[in-house]
């Protein structure tokens, strides 16, 4: 049985392209028509751009044309400062390539939103980044003799979730941004992935906007270029998975390590026994690691360094910038 159909089945869906092509290919033994794939290679990182090019190709891996940017990094698991200085450099780069891209300019406006919840740890990421990156925005108005020449006006929001404010997210920001009027908007969100490896090891940057909530099947209005009125740019980190993909992979790996046991691993066995599992919780339930906090903590710094590399490097370069740890 392939993993996608099990997935299909449960309506349990990535929010990486990076991940969502492979299993389609996988399944379908040939190349995605309207998608193309490139490769990069760097000493902390393996770089995988995905690059949808029309609606076929959209259709297909069920996310809008773009381009989707994956950074593999294992050591963003581990205590190793100098890797994730690394890795910063190279979400950073790519970051820079997207703004260019839609042609924001070195000092054209943008506004930074975190999604998520600061209170349920797995959905923190976005909040968490808001708080350790520099904004500049006010300076502009109150301080602008601090400030070097090609300075970004960088506003930042964390606008909570719907259960706390009894607002769409997506409302919201629509509202500062008409305020505000930023020439692009980057959003940070805690993603879902269906491959326990890429818990808090994949970094995913894309030009194609995001729906908040879509990879644990509570997706609330999307923020895309449509709605918003300017160019989106989402990165995010996968950090829960649902349950049924452990279940999978279990009795994968038990079929593998006992053959003797002759019992065969196909769709509607391993469709009955994640059922039974997953009864308690309707079948729906995402599980995240117990080092969650640490995860957190490590990828909130990475993107917050990656942040002020593309929108300050006026500011870094004059040492005005003071990324905080």
């Amino acid at each position: 049985m392939e993993l996608l159909d099990f997935l299909i089945h449960f309506g349990v869906t990535s929010d990486l392209a990076a991940e969502a092509h492979a299993l389609l290919r996988g399944a379908t033994k040939r190349e995605v028509p309207g998608v193309r794939e490139d490769k990069e290679t760097y000493p902390q990182a393996q770089v995988t751009t995905i690059t949808i090019l029309n609606q076929e190709g959209a259709r297909a891996l069920g996310k809008p044309v773009g381009t989707y940017i994956t950074i593999e990094a294992p050591e963003l698991l581990r205590e190793n400062p100098p890797a994730h200085e690394e890795i910063a450099k190279i979400l950073g780069q790519k970051l820079s390539l997207l703004l260019d891209k839609w042609k924001i300019g070195k000092s054209d406006p943008v506004l930074v939103v975190g999604l998520g919840n600061w209170q349920a740890t797995p959905d923190s990421l976005g909040p968490k980044v808001i708080g350790q990156f520099t904004v500049t925005r006010h300076l502009f108005k109150y301080a602008p003799q601090s400030l070097p020449p090609g300075a970004h006006p960088v506003s930042a929001l964390a606008p909570g979730v719907l259960g706390t404010t009894g607002i769409e997210t997506a409302e919201i920001i629509k509202g500062v941004v008409e305020k505000t009027r930023p020439r692009a908007l980057i959003a940070i969100d805690a993603l879902a992935a269906a491959d326990l490896r890429r818990i808090g090891t994949s970094i995913q940057i894309s030009d194609g906007g995001i729906s908040p909530g879509g990879g644990i099947g509570n997706p609330r209005q999307n923020l895309s270029r449509e709605n918003m009125g300017i160019p989106v740019i989402a990165i995010g980190i996968p950090t829960v998975v649902h349950a049924g993909v452990i279940v999978y992979h279990t009795i994968q790996l038990l079929q593998q390590e006992i053959p003797e046991a002759g019992f065969k691993l196909n769709r509607s066995l391993a469709e009955k026994l994640t059922a039974q599992v997953l009864a308690p919780f309707g079948g729906n339930l995402t599980v995240t690691p117990k080092e969650i906090d640490d995860m957190i903590y490590n990828q909130a710094w990475v993107i917050s360094q990656a942040l002020n590399q593309a929108l300050h490097a006026a500011l870094l370069a004059s040492g005005a910038a003071l990324p905080l740890h």
